[in-house]
């Protein structure tokens, strides 16, 4: 199966089970006056995890091992958070910090190590 057909069907089904669970959890309330409140990070984090979605698909289809896959991304993902956060929320960053970081790439060069 195309790679995007299946995403669109994974998603629609993703739509309709938080519409519905919209409805079980907010008795009367109004979907439409709660998208009017929709700004520019719910619709970014959409694209991010189509993005994130896709890759993962890409990378199966690639050859990569689940565990393997799961743990890199994971491990990079905490990497590349921690600048996200220095960057774009002015966080600091403390040694506890650069210590995971340093355990995160220790831990990327064993997984991945042949």
């Amino acid at each position: 199966m195309n790679t995007y057909a299946s995403m669109t069907i994974t998603y629609a089904v993703a739509t309709l089970f938080s519409a519905a669970a919209f409805f079980v959890t907010s008795k009367g309330g109004n979907i439409l006056k709660e998208f009017s409140h929709t700004n520019w990070a719910t619709i970014v984090l959409g694209i991010v995890i189509t993005g994130l979605e896709v890759g993962f698909i890409f990378a199966y289809k690639a050859g990569w091992k689940v565990s393997t896959l799961a743990t890199v991304s994971n491990a990079a993902l905490a990497v590349i958070l921690i600048f996200v956060g220095l960057i774009g929320y002015h966080e600091s960053i403390t040694w506890s910090k650069v210590l995971g970081v340093a355990i995160c790439l220790v831990g990327l060069y064993f997984i991945n190590r042949k």
